[in-house]
């Protein structure tokens, strides 16, 4: 699944093609995603006048309301010319002014469009999501102050969108060892200071695969048709039974929250207050 730094790649590449720009006309032309896609016959002719993200979700901002994209678990959006003949998933046309189409594709249709009239982040999906792990009330006190007498592993605490946002299964993973902190942790246990070095993990975690262009995932290609490269410094995700990177231990998985996660057991030793 495209993560934080896949959706704001996704988001600064088509930002320029969009901002300020009309919307000429919406072809759907598969309206059953992971919800049905009803968009409002008033956002044709409507001019954009923000695209921004909040958590995983990508906003297109009008002056009728805000339309709300989520990519899913395959899904892009690539800005093409009018001239570019539809392939077999792409689902969705935005057509804009200045020649240029935005176009949607999800083979595996999990991904969603939803139109917010007012206020977008009062919409359901996002009313109730967590802090941004890359504005400032994102700190340290902060993951300390919200895991106290929760149970749950400490991966699994910051995974929790409803505590922050866009930290799925790779990052977290990558930020934990970072940090030198065991994944199955419990949350509670975490001192205030491993949860500072935490956090300074996560951001810069996050800022490298943004910068980088986020993380090569089968299904998920940038804007420009070009896949990131982050995965290329990957240390401790998907290399299970490899030698560490750092100390040359071979690294154990387990699951947690029904989610696989690697660490490497030399490495990461803090495991809580004993």
């Amino acid at each position: 699944m495209p993560e934080l730094p896949e959706v704001e790649t996704t988001r600064r590449g088509i930002e320029p093609f969009l901002l300020d720009q009309s919307i000429l006309a919406i072809e759907v032309r598969q309206p059953r995603l992971r919800w049905p896609v009803d968009l409002p016959p008033n956002l044709a002719g409507s001019k954009v006048i923000n695209v921004s993200r909040r958590g995983k979700y990508i906003l297109i901002t009008t002056h009728v309301g805000t339309l709300l994209i989520h990519l899913g678990m395959s899904g892009s959006l690539r800005v093409v010319s009018p001239q570019t003949p539809p392939k077999l998933h792409d689902h969705i046309d935005i057509k804009l002014t200045g020649d240029h189409w935005l176009r949607f594709n999800d083979p595996r249709r999990f991904g969603s469009f939803h139109f917010q009239k007012g206020d977008a982040h009062e919409h359901w999906l996002l009313k109730d999501l967590g802090v941004e792990p890359l504005e400032n009330e994102f700190s340290g006190d902060y993951l300390f102050s919200s895991s106290r007498r929760r149970k749950v592993a400490v991966k699994n605490h910051i995974m929790d969108g409803k505590i922050v946002v866009g930290v799925g299964n790779i990052y977290a993973a990558e930020s934990l060892f970072m940090a030198k902190i065991r994944p199955a942790t419990a949350a509670q246990r975490v001192s205030r200071l491993a949860y500072e070095n935490l956090a300074q993990a996560i951001r810069m975690i996050l800022a490298r695969a943004i910068k980088v262009g986020g993380t090569t995932l089968r299904d998920f290609v940038g804007s420009d048709g070009q896949p990131g490269y982050f995965s290329q410094s990957l240390n401790v995700y998907g290399r299970e039974g490899q030698p560490c990177r750092e100390c040359s231990s071979t690294l154990k998985g387990q699951i947690l929250g029904q989610r696989s996660t690697v660490y490497c057991p030399s490495c990461q030793t803090f495991s809580g207050w004993r």
